[in-house]
């Protein structure tokens, strides 16, 4: 998979929790270890930016809800 693909938050945590399970088992041929760890990183990235986009949606909406709310 390349790093434009869809991918939804839950795959690639999902994809992240494999590759790090591979990389504390040993299991990564030395000669994947590049590659794996490169995507981990685009993983981390990913997700990260996932949350912050959905934090500023989740804040975005509750000030406009706060600002439909009759004060009492």
């Amino acid at each position: 998979m390349g790093p434009s693909e869809h991918l939804t938050y839950r795959e690639a945590l999902a994809e992240l929790q494999a590759i790090v399970q591979e990389l504390e088992d040993g299991m990564v041929d030395i000669d994947l270890l590049v590659e794996k760890v490169r995507r981990a990183s685009f993983l981390c990235q990913f997700l990260r930016q996932k949350l912050r986009t959905t934090e500023e949606e989740v804040q975005k909406i509750l000030q406009e809800t706060e600002s439909l709310t009759p004060e009492q």
